[in-house]
């Protein structure tokens, strides 16, 4: 793992993500006096999974409180306060939500270093729970981060344990642009493997759930090697970096899984390597099919490996349909569905 750690305190406990992405928020409050976090409920309610629970209560209502019901209206705010000073950590409910403040994401918030001649920043954290998990269906359960991925001037962040999501927020809020933090909510308590509908073990018992009470970062450019391999280079993030090491087990091959963390900026470097030593290539992730992430880094892979791949690379992914209420574990990209792909390309 390349993080450099810089931690204030070696106290370690065991955290679920909930837990960790509150103590960050809770670290850079105390920190620095400039953080402020805002958004709808996160404020006496403690957010609607409860990711704020109790820092309204420690830090007062002019540091966390509540925004109305209007995304559009709270990045705006944030890109203001941003360029005066501030660093907003706000908070979209689901990322499905996104959509009203999209101009103001993409106009004003990763522009303004462009358009003002770096005279301002946006130093802004935009958090948003993704993903499903909660059979919450098409308004509450997309994954759009290559929406996200293909603007210039922002940053896209997806960790999949506490230990990485406590580390990648205090990064984004100590950065000076403006960083889409993409929780999967499916995460919050546990690890999938894909054959349940709750999480396999809970995070206390996972040793990345293991995570420093004090400061510490994750650099938001790296990705990190899960699981080493020889045979085959598997590219994930987020949920789907716990279903992929099930299949890999289930299917008795020795792949090396890859979790990228931070999307843009990516992490090349790691992915080309991993590719020329297995010259076989997986990319898994939940989101649709069309136009999602993994079709660039299929891309990039086919640019920087050509020569040295031995079969085709395989792309699994969700459905390219609406996202379904009762029947999302059909939707999600699975073990058997993610095996198969690995019997490809082995077999390519």
């Amino acid at each position: 793992m390349k993080d450099s750690v810089q931690d204030t305190g070696r106290d370690v406990v065991a955290m679920s993500m909930i837990q960790a992405l509150r103590s960050a928020m809770d670290v850079m409050l105390e920190r620095d006096d400039n953080v402020v976090v805002f958004g709808q409920d996160v404020g006496y309610f403690g957010g609607v999974f409860r990711c704020t629970e109790g820092l309204q209560a420690k830090y007062g209502s002019s540091r966390v409180f509540d925004a109305p019901i209007s995304e559009g209206g709270i990045v705006g705010a944030a890109v203001g306060m941003g360029a005066y000073g501030l660093r907003p950590v706000i908070e979209i409910q689901f990322a499905d939500y996104f959509y009203p403040a999209f101009d103001q994401i993409v106009s004003e918030a990763a522009r303004l270093r462009y358009r003002s001649v770096g005279q301002f920043t946006a130093p802004m954290t935009i958090r948003m729970p993704c993903g499903g998990g909660i059979y919450g269906g098409q308004t509450h359960s997309q994954s759009p981060e290559a929406v996200f991925t293909h603007v210039c001037g922002l940053r896209t962040v997806m960790p999949s344990n506490p230990y990485d999501a406590k580390g990648l927020l205090i990064a984004s809020i100590e950065n000076d642009d403006p960083v889409i933090f993409l929780e999967p909510k499916r995460l919050y308590n546990g690890p999938f493997d894909g054959h349940h509908d709750r999480p396999v073990v809970p995070w206390s018992k996972h040793p990345k759930s293991q995570v420093p009470k004090g400061y510490y970062t994750v650099p938001l450019d790296t990705a990190e090697i899960v699981r080493p391999g020889k045979e085959l280079t598997i590219i994930t993030y987020g949920t789907t970096v716990y279903v992929s090491q099930t299949a890999a087990e289930e299917a008795g091959i020795d792949a090396e899984v890859i979790d990228l963390r931070s999307l843009w900026p990516l992490d090349l470097e790691t992915i080309v390597n991993s590719v020329k030593k297995t010259r076989r290539c997986v990319v898994v992730h939940e989101a649709t099919r069309t136009c999602g992430f993994g079709a660039e880094l299929v891309s990039l892979i086919q640019e920087h490996c050509f020569h040295w791949l031995e079969a085709p690379i395989e792309r699994v992914t969700g459905w390219d349909t609406p996202y379904p209420h009762a029947q999302e574990w059909a939707y999600f990209p699975g073990p058997a569905r993610v095996g198969a792909a690995f019997k490809r390309a082995m077999e390519g």
